[in-house]
């Protein structure tokens, strides 16, 4: 089949129903991370541009919503043909605009279509309810609505599918979306979407998307009285004070919030070594380990320390590093020189810390080498803070118990994993870690269109995906019929 061209004029945004350039004075250069090639330059949205954008969603989801659930289903489905038509396009993006290697790529298209593909399911599943009533000839029902208007704030890791996963199922609602997408990814983490929305059908000021500078838009982004929904992705201090301005100003609105990560990988005493360094080594080194819930602490029970360590260095020693183009390559370019700066100071604070550097090297431009280091104590701050990059620490664990110890001395909790032969053992285990989402004899990096994504503790608040989305992103109203008058006490 002879493939469509490609989408033109990216420098273009979705503002207020029409595409057309920011009205901000400056511009935003969107750069290549492994060559440094200036990808594009846009032009930014500015305030004026913010409040014509929610004001025009505001009147376009009215209309949007009174259309039938499949109506709402078939453009959904649109959608995920047109993901599969234009997958080439799409990766390319990925790999050229958030330093994507193929293999990471891949993974990001199936996720984002999975989730839209979900999605199209949603509006049939939205369910009012009639409730009983002890009131004599009263009829209580229970009505479920959309929000109305959704803001979405998306990072530059998994810019596609981290856009995707709430901007699907509240369209599929019967909501209109704003979308903020992050400075490093514009067009992954929004403008593709508006355009495969828009050839799928969607209509005009139902899916918007606004590329500006957090200092001119951020809080009024969030602080504007249009929106009822803010979905956040991103840093713990980031989501904190989006919490502060959705509950603080004049406006009150719910948020979603999908914050940082302190994923441990326990390795319990009675583990299969070979899977759980094959685990290992995905978990933590797909996409550099620039993902939430990528590994961040390894722990081992004492006894298989050793055997683990010498086998996942001899693995992680083994992967192709470098250009993400190439079809071999593992671990590419992190997203820019700031974030590789701060990870050059971690390293160097592990090895000020004690911990011993079993293996690393030094950057090439922004590809930084995997690195590993042992003799870890939960003290360290290779093990306290999140990472977002190629490097991992070993702690060892006297025993099952310490372990979990070690597990739940984070302020974070958003997803972890157990390796033991043991299943029930294992379901045990999982149920006393202070997490989202536990997965057992598997790596905590896991992400399904119909199950509950989410974490607890510093981690957020909120759950996406399956019938989790239609929670969030709907609400109810009851609504009474007396039938027959009622006799009240005076």
């Amino acid at each position: 089949m002879k493939s469509k061209p490609r989408y033109q004029n990216l420098e273009l945004q979705p503002i207020a129903g029409q595409w057309r350039k920011g009205s901000a004075e400056r511009d935003l250069n969107v750069i290549d991370p492994f060559t440094g090639e200036l990808l594009l330059s846009l032009p930014m949205a500015s305030r004026e541009d913010l409040d014509q954008t929610y004001r025009t969603a505001q009147t376009a989801q009215v209309e949007w919503a009174a259309m039938g659930p499949t109506a709402r289903g078939d453009i959904m489905r649109r959608a995920v043909d047109i993901f599969d038509d234009r997958k080439e396009e799409i990766l390319d993006w990925l790999i050229r605009e958030s330093g994507s290697t193929r293999i990471k790529a891949e993974v990001e298209w199936a996720s984002a279509r999975a989730i839209t593909l979900e999605s199209a399911g949603l509006p049939g599943r939205a369910h009012g309810r009639i409730l009983p009533s002890d009131v004599p000839g009263k009829e209580s029902r229970v009505y479920r609505a959309p929000l109305g208007v959704v803001g979405v704030i998306s990072p530059w890791n998994f810019p596609l599918h981290l856009s995707a996963r709430s901007v699907s199922p509240a369209l599929a609602l019967g909501n209109a979306v704003v979308i903020k997408p992050a400075s490093d990814t514009p067009i992954t983490g929004g403008l593709l979407l508006a355009r495969i929305f828009e050839e799928a059908g969607l209509p005009q000021g139902v899916l918007s998307v606004l590329v500006g500078a957090g200092s001119d838009i951020g809080d009024a982004f969030v602080e504007h009285p249009v929106p009822s929904f803010i979905s956040f992705t991103g840093s713990t201090p980031v989501g904190r004070n989006i919490g502060r301005l959705a509950s603080g100003g004049t406006h009150l609105k719910r948020v979603a919030l999908e914050l940082g990560g302190n994923s441990p990988f326990v390795v319990l005493a009675d583990a299969d070594v070979e899977a759980a360094v094959n685990a290992a080594v995905v978990g933590k080194f797909l996409h550099q380990g620039q993902i939430c819930m990528a590994i961040n602490r390894i722990i081992v029970e004492a006894p298989l320390v050793e055997e683990f360590t010498q086998r996942f260095v001899a693995r992680v020693e083994a992967l192709p590093y470098g250009d993400p183009r190439l079809p071999g390559t593992v671990v590419g370019p992190v997203i820019n020189a700031k974030q590789l700066a701060g990870l050059k100071k971690k390293v160097s604070k592990a090895q000020q810390e004690g911990a011993e550097m079993l293996m690393g090297g030094e950057p090439q431009g922004n590809v930084m080498p995997p690195h590993v280091f042992g003799n870890v104590t939960a003290d360290m701050e290779i093990a306290r803070e999140e990472i977002f990059g190629p490097l991992v620490g070993i702690q060892s664990a006297r025993d099952a118990e310490h372990a979990l110890e070690l597990c739940n001395s984070s302020e974070y909790g958003l997803s972890s994993a157990v390796f033991t032969r043991d299943t029930s053992r294992g379901v045990q285990f999982a149920q006393r870690i202070r997490a989202g989402m536990t997965h057992i004899n598997d790596m905590p990096v896991n992400d399904e269109a119909n199950a509950p994504f989410g974490g607890e503790k510093n981690s957020g608040l909120g759950r996406f995906n399956g019938d989790w989305a239609i929670e969030e992103f709907t609400s109810d109203q009851w609504v009474t019929v007396q039938h027959a008058p009622r006799q009240y006490p005076f």
